[in-house]
């Protein structure tokens, strides 16, 4: 049986509506496959290619058409691998910052939008968890704070499937952890924008923004009620020194610690208006030893695992600009590796030498 298809303008395109035929984009395989339902990943990815129009079954929905002629549906999110992780990232901050000018003014959050933009993230974060050490070389002072909830919500993702969680729960976390501070839109530009460090009054003006966060979301029915919770919670601390309530271990969740870690990791990591980057490697021992009571440890192991577990051989560099590669893993300090320095063939033992660490892992993706 053939099924009547016509052609829709993307910008009018609904989702739960069939792709009719292979949509190419001046590439030789197709960016996505014939009998696709849509979904809000692939509106981005026609937006990306500038794509005008796409055909499309005439039925409203997948469930009106015959299951016969769709035989070969692709039912996960088809996003291709081709398009470089940093031209989506690069992608959603900067539809980003336009959203959060809208909630500056009292709109409200597109939720279709916020899956639109971090979807393709993820899809890619988890099969490749080292985009993790490129996110805080894309982020700028500037724009922080868009930066910021990018990479919160990939991390906090990453650390999800770490800790054993499913696929539905792990896509639920990227979405509350790039929202969690979407409350900062109705903080005064004044105070987001300041390049010294914030006086105790404007200090206690961002501490409401868990709670304008929780406003802005509470009414989102794609949204889970323990992920709103744990956006409202993700300042808090197990030993009560956080806010905006001071709550202890017992009364803050799970979803909202690993929240905190990916916020707190990607903060530490980037380069800020009043505060220069750590390396993750640092930023680790320090969440570990200083932060130590605050967070849970079993959701900062997650994140330690994450990023020190490297592979024989992955280059790094040392905080003396000195360059190397990972021979070994100290499982008793993972930290810090044994690394042979690529000048001079010397092997050091980070765990031995303290004045030595890993400054950044040299990926592909930069």
């Amino acid at each position: 049986m053939d099924l009547e298809a016509v052609f829709m303008r993307v910008e009018e395109l609904q989702l739960g509506k069939v792709i009719a035929e292979d949509v190419f984009a001046n590439t030789q395989y197709p960016i996505i496959h014939k009998d696709t339902k849509i979904k809000p990943e692939h509106l981005r990815v026609f937006e990306l290619f500038n794509l005008k129009m796409i055909l499309v079954y005439k039925g409203e929905s997948i469930e009106e058409l015959s299951e016969n002629c769709l035989e070969n549906q692709v039912t996960s999110v088809s996003i291709p691998k081709y398009i470089a992780f940093e031209t989506y990232y690069n992608d959603a901050v900067n539809q980003l910052k336009k959203e959060f000018s809208n909630w500056g003014a009292g709109g409200k959050i597109d939720i279709t939008k916020v899956r639109g933009m971090i979807i393709p993230l993820i899809e890619k974060v988890l099969e490749d968890r080292s985009y993790i050490f490129d996110l805080n070389a894309y982020s700028n002072p500037k724009d922080y704070l868009y930066h910021h909830c990018i990479a919160t919500g990939v991390i906090a993702s990453v650390m999800a499937k770490k800790l054993g969680f499913e696929r539905g729960i792990t896509i639920q976390m990227a979405i509350a952890g790039m929202l969690a501070d979407s409350g900062m839109a109705r903080i005064s530009n004044r105070i987001r924008e300041k390049k010294v460090q914030l006086t105790k009054e404007e200090f206690e003006e961002v501490k409401n923004h868990p709670y304008y966060s929780f406003m802005l979301v509470k009414n989102l029915p794609a949204l889970k009620e323990v992920m709103k919770e744990a956006i409202y919670q993700h300042h808090e601390r197990l030993d009560g020194s956080g806010y905006p309530k001071g709550d202890r271990i017992g009364s803050i969740s799970n979803f909202a610690q690993i929240i905190a870690v990916a916020d707190v990791f990607h903060a530490m990591t980037s380069e800020r208006l009043y505060r220069t980057k750590q390396s993750p490697f640092k930023v680790m021992e320090m969440i570990k030893e200083e932060e130590f009571g605050k967070f849970d440890i079993k959701v900062v192991q997650a994140l330690v695992d994450i990023v020190v577990d490297l592979p024989i051989g992955t280059k790094i560099e040392l905080s003396n600009l000195e360059l190397g590669e990972v021979m070994y893993i100290n499982k008793y300090a993972p930290t810090r590796p044994l690394v042979k320095l690529i000048r001079t063939g010397e092997i050091i033992d980070l765990s031995l030498n303290r004045g030595l660490y890993i400054s950044r892992v040299i990926t592909k993706n930069i």
